[in-house]
């Protein structure tokens, strides 16, 4: 039964929906050039912001090509926080000493392994 209500119909090739009363957003396209000289287009949402570098088919990174975003050019680059840095914030440098020196002691006691791992005793 399942056989004949399918007749005709390539299932998967394509699709019942169509496109009647669909508002498609607005868009431009925004085109790259790569390191292997490949150049493609991108389209993107007028609102959206190409950004700078685009994967190529080939695997090289790809450059935008044309309108420069003057928005990202004109920011200070801002210094990326280290770990060290967040540590900074919520310790001063005597308390970072005076923990080195606790598990320090700890580590030669023989209370606290080389992996982190407390030994239970």
């Amino acid at each position: 039964m399942a056989d004949r209500a399918l007749r005709g119909m390539q299932i998967g090739a394509k699709s019942m929906e169509s496109e009647d009363g669909v508002v498609f957003a607005d868009r431009f396209t925004a085109k790259y050039l790569c390191t292997n000289g490949h150049q493609f287009e991108v389209p993107f949402a007028s609102e959206a912001t190409p950004p700078a570098t685009w994967e190529c088919k080939c695997g090289q990174m790809a450059e935008l090509i044309g309108e420069a975003m003057e928005d990202e050019e004109q920011k200070p680059a801002k210094p990326a926080r280290t770990h060290w840095d967040m540590l900074l914030e919520r310790r001063s440098i005597e308390e970072l000493n005076e923990v080195l020196q606790e598990q320090l002691t700890l580590l030669r006691e023989g209370k606290l392994r080389l992996e982190g791992h407390y030994r239970k005793g």
